[in-house]
């Protein structure tokens, strides 16, 4: 009998405490809240049946106020959430043996994740990063520069924190955020923006010129409508009401501005030898298996499998002279682009 995976073994055994609800949800999948909804009206319930104040209720009493097509529907997003993790293990697997090989190697590698906010950037690289060895590599979140940063050169801070010999540095946004975010919310002046494009090509060929560094650019694509869906999740959410900042407020009214500023972006800084991938983000599985094949595939590394399959979902990942014919073509047709 298959069993189910640790962090789900709540659902057979022991009282349904606050704790293990949190577990319950991790399980039941977070994109589905109406299944721990159902949970939760349940236990209410049981609550006012039995006089009971105490929160932690035992199973057993749950499952018998379950109606049959609730059982169902949690059983099945369990399974989906259980089927999604396996499905992702065998990549997670190389992950540790490309981490391996650049240990052993002594290269270095740079990952960006940008794209717009609530794309799916964090919640890839938690998977990408989850099986890892935490002390060979970095992720970097940088926030709103110092004073003193903002004197200097916009790249150094980013620079500052580049890998060591066998070491992975994923940047939770990058210096792209002077193409994206600074312009469209006048956190930079139109000349920074400028001279941004104008220089970061040469900086990032000065980055790869060692031979021994891999710089890997990802765009996470989501569209106008999830994106909304999102920020309301985030909006009613007190757990991650944390992830709404002053431009995720704005995100949606200025969605025409950031598609321009990506557009540009993709114009100018998108070449065979650099390229961007650009990831499709709506659906957030699809998105983390098809960035670990792409991670994947950027390396030759000893011990790759040969069974498994590394193929690019081409529905989900495109290069980014693709992504610019699509946009030239939605502009063409509807007079507009359209993410």
């Amino acid at each position: 009998m298959t069993r189910l995976p640790e962090e789900d073994q709540s659902l057979n055994q022991g009282p349904l405490s606050p704790d293990s609800l949190k577990t319950l949800d991790r399980s039941v999948d977070l994109d589905k809240p109406a299944v721990a909804g159902t949970i939760r009206k349940v236990i209410a319930q049981v609550q006012r049946q039995t006089g009971a104040t105490d929160e932690r209720l035992p199973i057993e009493l749950i499952l018998d106020q379950l109606k049959k097509k609730q059982k169902e529907k949690i059983v099945r997003e369990v399974l989906r959430k259980f089927q999604q993790s396996e499905e992702l293990k065998p990549y997670q697997a190389e992950l540790i043996k490309l981490q391996k090989h650049l240990e052993r190697t002594g290269r270095k590698m740079i990952m960006l994740f940008d794209g717009r906010d609530a794309s799916g950037k964090g919640g890839t690289i938690r998977r990408v990063t989850r099986y890892m060895n935490e002390k060979r590599y970095r992720l970097i979140a940088p926030g709103k520069p110092s004073n003193r940063q903002q004197t200097e050169l916009h790249m150094k801070r980013y620079i500052e924190q580049f890998p060591h010999a066998g070491e992975i540095v994923f940047f939770d946004r990058s210096w792209y955020n002077r193409a994206m975010v600074e312009p469209v919310m006048g956190f930079c002046t139109q000349r920074q923006y400028k001279d941004f494009l104008r220089t970061v090509n040469s900086y990032e060929r000065n980055f790869i010129a060692d031979g021994m560094t891999v710089l890997l650019k990802l765009y996470y694509s989501v569209s106008k409508d999830e994106q909304a869906r999102r920020f309301e999740r985030r909006r009613n959410d007190p757990l991650r009401q944390w992830k709404l900042s002053e431009v995720d407020l704005q995100a949606q009214e200025l969605w025409e501005e950031f598609t321009e500023k990506k557009f540009v972006l993709l114009q100018r800084t998108h070449s065979p030898e650099i390229p961007w991938y650009i990831i499709r983000s709506d659906d957030k599985h699809r998105a983390r298996l098809e960035t670990m094949k792409v991670i994947l595939n950027s390396v030759p590394y000893v011990g790759r499998s040969r069974s498994l399959d590394f193929k690019i979902n081409e529905e989900v990942v495109r290069m980014g002279d693709q992504e610019l014919a699509a946009m030239r073509e939605q502009r063409r047709k509807y007079g507009r682009f359209l993410r």
